[in-house]
């Protein structure tokens, strides 16, 4: 910290309890009271260097009686501290100019009129010599000139102090700091040449020091009061310093002073490594009050530019404090711009209240989702969208509002245990969420179930209400079954999950069935796109072509197959009545049914090694199977009627 020496002599000033005296030698003909304290001096320096000492000393030693002159100087700026250095300056005793006492010592010289007039190189003319030239060229000189304003601040103003230092500090923030090496330098980093590279021992190395982040100023602005600190915050504004920039610095202000914020750990950003540790008592419940309405005030109404955790400890910090229900409204007006970057431990708010209505605040909840909707609105999100296979088709904007309903679903499955939660607040809740919102609702139904489990008193026409509010076609099959066996739910609903299961299985199966036909008429629409250059998707189809017709002739096979088997049967039920008669007939039967099924074994053998040359999907395996099946079917008939000629 730069500093200005005074004064040759030495200190001959000594303190004792309550007064201060001066041994020169010489006994003191003037007492100066000062609050509690009192100075016993000489009236000479005194009236040599201020006019208004001159007068009032002046004034009191008109009566020229024997005893000491008092003066009473119990509005000066800054206190007895402060004209203890102004004593020891007329006395030209050593004393130290710095940024800490120069702006006390400027306002008490003006109030005591300290000018050239009664002394060349006067208090007032050295003070403001001094901060012109060496604090406002200072970073870290003006943040500490600026702090010890709040003792004289009116003073000050009058001065145009607390204004100068503002602009310096203002002028700092927004220029860039690569361009001039500070603050690098005042912040204890590496000494620089004039051409910026890193100095060690004097000698320049050729390296560049490291590049400050745009969060360098926010600890040293922190320990301003509120009002300099707001004022501060303005004059940035106005210079266009960057609105992520000035809101970072708010969240650290607040941080710092509102110990409820540090309960909650936030996400690393780029100010996280800043957190400093709170010392001392935290302020006030009327202070933080006052803090959170301010930061309120201050913070840009921007999207984005403060994280939402944070966010959600100031609500809670508001709600505890009980702020101004204004303030209360712009908190989840923010937190609702944004809210599809929250997580559910943010949503769950425990009630602060004695009442205990509810374990959770449920109707801020609400209020944070309808902000969020009516943006939604505003900026065109909700657009039709169509779903397929448990996946949401439509424009990227809609991915916000399907965060926000898959939220909203587990928040209702944290608070449907609660017994005292009333029923019209969960349906207000649940019903508040859009339809195209949500792809599927197991979400909804597992917070329902939830809730009809830890509400068992609800009558039937309240649960089909409640259950209304779920879409049973937008179950998929584990919820469906699952709802099906469910006894919490109504009859009605049950009966329709069921329909919709079992339409949904059938459109399950013959998707199935047609997705080998589908892939063959694209690949065929493909083939005929694609130029001649690619001759391996034309072999291809052609491969798959004539195993679909092996395929087809298969099929045939089997069908003449179960015939045979099924007049086997008719043959086989004859030979129970005329055994003798047909012995050498069921021995042809055999050994005609061995030729069926040799026929068959060969005719699965060709299809296997089609599907191993042309590399055939999935589809065809299941024909295989389905070979495999009469195969097996054909060898149980033979058995059968082994055993009868046998017999």
């Amino acid at each position: 910290m730069a500093c200005v020496k005074f004064g040759s002599k030495v200190d001959a000033f000594q303190r004792q309890g309550q007064a201060w005296f001066c041994t020169t030698g010489l006994p003191s003909d003037v007492v100066v009271e000062v609050g509690e304290m009192s100075f016993h001096l000489h009236k000479f320096p005194l009236l040599s260097r201020s006019g208004v000492l001159f007068r009032l000393i002046t004034q009191a030693s008109e009566p020229e009686e024997e005893e000491e002159c008092v003066v009473d100087l119990h509005d000066i700026p800054g206190g007895a501290k402060t004209f203890e250095l102004v004593a020891k300056f007329c006395y030209g005793v050593k004393l130290e100019l710095t940024a800490s006492n120069v702006v006390n010592l400027w306002c008490a010289a003006e109030h005591l009129e300290m000018t050239e007039e009664h002394g060349e190189g006067n208090l007032i003319s050295q003070a403001e010599t001094f901060f012109n030239q060496v604090v406002l060229r200072s970073w870290k000189d003006s943040v500490r000139a600026l702090q010890t304003c709040d003792d004289v601040l009116p003073h000050a103003e009058v001065l145009h102090i607390v204004k100068r230092c503002i602009e310096s500090l203002a002028a700092k923030a927004s220029t860039d700091p690569n361009l001039f090496g500070w603050p690098v330098l005042e912040r204890g980093g590496p000494m620089q040449s004039p051409g910026g590279s890193v100095l060690w021992n004097g000698i320049s190395t050729g390296a560049r020091p490291k590049n400050p982040s745009s969060n360098w100023w926010y600890e040293d602005v922190a320990n301003l009061s509120l009002p300099l600190y707001k004022r501060l915050i303005a004059v940035m504004d106005s210079r266009s310093i960057r609105q992520d920039i000035i809101a970072g610095s708010l969240v650290f202000y607040a941080k710092r002073y509102l110990p409820g914020l540090n309960r909650h750990h936030a996400s690393s950003d780029s100010s996280t490594h800043l957190t400093p540790v709170t010392s001392g008592s935290p302020p006030s419940e009327e202070d933080q009050k006052i803090l959170v309405e301010e930061i309120d005030q201050l913070l840009p109404m921007e999207k984005g530019l403060v994280h939402t955790k944070f966010l959600f400890g100031l609500l809670r910090t508001a709600m505890i404090l009980r702020v101004s229900h204004s303030c209360m409204s712009n908190l989840e007006k923010r937190i609702g711009m944004q809210l599809d970057q929250a997580t559910l431990e943010d949503l769950l708010i425990p009630t602060f209240s004695h009442s205990m209505e509810t374990l959770y605040i449920v109707d801020c909840v609400q209020r944070i989702l309808d902000h969020f909707l009516a943006i939604d609105r505003v900026t065109g999100a909700a657009s039709p969208c169509s779903i397929d296979d448990g996946r949401l088709i439509g424009s990227p904007s809609l991915k916000p509002i399907t965060m926000v309903a898959k939220l909203i679903d587990g928040y209702l499955a944290e608070v449907a245990p609660d017994v005292n939660l009333k029923l019209p607040k969960f349906e207000a809740l649940a019903a508040a969420v859009p339809e195209y919102a949500r792809p599927l609702d197991d979400g909804l139904y597992r917070a329902i179930d939830i809730y009809l489990k830890s509400h068992p008193w609800l009558v039937e026409s309240e649960r089909e209400q409640l259950c209304r509010l779920m879409d049973l076609q937008k179950l998929s099959l584990e919820a469906c079954t699952h709802a099906a066996q469910n006894e919490r739910l109504p009859i009605r609903i049950i009966v329709q999950v069921l329909f919709f299961e079992q339409l949904q299985l059938r459109t399950s199966i013959a998707g199935c069935f047609l997705v080998s036909d589908n892939l063959d008429g694209s690949r065929q629409l493909r083939s005929g796109l694609i130029g001649t250059n690619e001759g391996g998707w034309t072999s291809a189809v052609k491969e798959n072509q004539v195993l679909k017709v092996g395929m087809d002739n298969m099929r045939m096979r089997v069908s003449d197959l179960e015939k045979e088997c099924s007049n086997m049967r008719h043959e086989i039920e004859k030979l129970g009545c005329v055994k003798g008669s047909s012995t050498w007939g069921a021995i042809s039967k055999k050994l005609g049914f061995r030729i069926k099924s040799q026929m068959c074994s060969a005719e699965e053998g060709s299809v296997s090694n089609q599907n191993n040359n042309g590399n055939i999907k999935i589809e065809k395996l299941k024909d295989r199977h389905i070979v495999k099946q009469k195969k097996s079917s054909c060898i149980s008939d033979k058995e059968s009627v082994s055993s009868i000629v046998s017999s």
